[in-house]
């Protein structure tokens, strides 16, 4: 007997996710599965979560290719998706328990391409989750979806009915001074966060959701990434050893976040309350910066090292003075510095989000030479710099245009992938993320 198509599949897994009863023997209870219940952050919202909500400690950052073949399909990912998030997010399983968990029983798609079908006995039958945080709380879990340039075209073709619904703000980045940007790192149709106070959590969740995705999306690139955990709320340091966002917009100011962060009227409807995100690999030459003296690394940053103060300041958040000069009529904090340039002042009062992590994927012996030190460098570490805001054409492309050019900094850091991705606003309970999009079509 041939299995159910890609779209009844889909369709299984929406009323799986979302609570259904259609597994062939009784429904059990759920409770079983469940983990106790922690520290939660709400996912019905108006807005998504992990945007404004206050850093948790890891993320597990990933883009997805599309292979749907329409557009209802992708609508029926999009609510499958939201649903498992839901219940993640409230410290239960991604899908209901229908029945003993028999991983046995699912089957690997036999293709992935439109019209292919599936040797499965429908989603109940499929394990209700990974299970490797059973017992656990969720976290302050957070799941954030994103939608990338190739949801509305790709290779020319309006794949889904979606190109005329494309925000203009969706441009495609340039290609930025020093950029080494590696393709298999680089871009992808839909993009998922997952942020928790534990780093299994955050993997789990995006582990559940690429399960449910199959044949309907594939994992085009992931990265991890931390925060070093701090007893107190001061800036986090990144590998580099200096505080990382100390000058972002306050989250606790509705005004900064509608100026900065939460797209208007300028966008299209579906795109209301949501905002964008730019996430960029950036390769650090750490072995090379530690043989620099500190000094001159302060110089590199415009900042002291241990304080996090502006040359020329005190305390962390003492204004930097970008008029100082010292008693040579040079500026205090130079003009290449990181400081300067990536300031609203200089940057026709262009401010971003910053939500960076660091990440660590291990030592690299292949010596891939990554420039500007072309002698190589060992870590595979740095910095997953993550930002949301209005728009990035008056927000990251503006800020960075300048860093690229003219930061000291360039000489230690390499941007290696990354991508931008439209975020919708929040759902209600019942709804999905996104709905609003595909419902105009």
């Amino acid at each position: 007997m041939s299995g159910p198509s890609r779209r009844g599949f889909l369709a299984a897994t929406v009323a799986a996710a979302a609570g259904s009863g259609i597994a062939a023997r009784p429904a059990v209870a759920d409770t079983a599965m469940k983990r106790p219940v922690g520290d939660t952050e709400p996912f019905w919202d108006a807005h998504q979560g992990g945007i404004v909500t206050p850093s948790q400690r890891y993320t597990y950052f990933a883009t997805f290719d599309l292979t749907a073949a329409t557009g209802d399909e992708v609508a029926a990912l999009m609510r499958a998706w939201t649903a498992a998030s839901a219940r993640l997010a409230a410290g239960q399983t991604a899908q209901p328990l229908a029945g003993p968990l028999d991983p046995a029983v699912a089957r690997s798609p036999a293709g992935h391409k439109g019209g292919a079908s599936y040797d499965v006995p429908g989603a109940a039958a499929m394990a209700a989750d990974t299970g490797e945080v059973l017992g656990m709380p969720p976290e302050r879990l957070t799941v954030t979806f994103g939608f990338g340039a190739g949801l509305f075209t790709k290779d020319g073709k309006d794949r889904y009915g979606l190109a005329a619904r494309r925000p203009a703000a969706l441009v495609d980045l340039p290609k930025f001074p020093g950029d080494e940007l590696v393709e298999a790192h680089t871009g992808g149709d839909l993009s998922v966060q997952a942020c928790a106070d534990d780093p299994q959590v955050a993997f789990h969740a995006v582990r559940q959701l690429a399960r449910i995705a199959a044949g309907a999306a594939s994992i085009r690139w992931a990265q991890a990434g931390f925060l070093p955990h701090r007893v107190r709320q001061e800036t986090p340091r990144n590998l580099l050893g200096f505080k990382d966002g100390t000058v972002n917009p306050s989250v606790n100011d509705p005004k900064a976040m509608q100026e900065f962060v939460w797209a208007g009227s300028e966008a299209p409807a579906w795109m209301r309350g949501g905002s964008y995100v730019v996430a960029r690999r950036i390769r650090m030459a750490l072995e090379h910066w530690d043989r620099m003296p500190v000094a001159f690394q302060e110089q590199t940053f415009g900042r002291h090292k241990y304080s996090g103060a502006p040359l020329g300041g005190k305390v962390e958040s003492d204004p930097p003075d970008l008029q100082a000069k010292d008693k040579d009529g040079n500026f205090i904090i130079a003009e290449n510095a990181h400081v300067r340039l990536a300031a609203a002042a200089t940057n026709g009062s262009a401010q971003i989000l910053r939500r960076p992590f660091s990440y660590n994927n291990g030592v690299d012996f292949t010596a891939e030479r990554w420039p500007p030190w072309h002698q190589g460098s060992e870590y595979d570490a740095g910095l997953l710099f993550i930002c949301y805001q209005r728009d990035p054409r008056s927000g990251f492309i503006r800020i960075f245009e300048r860093l690229a050019k003219f930061d000291m900094m360039n000489q230690f850091v390499t941007h290696v992938g990354g991508g931008l991705f439209a975020c919708p606003p929040g759902a209600v309970a019942g709804g999905f993320i996104g709905q609003h999009l595909f419902e105009q079509t």
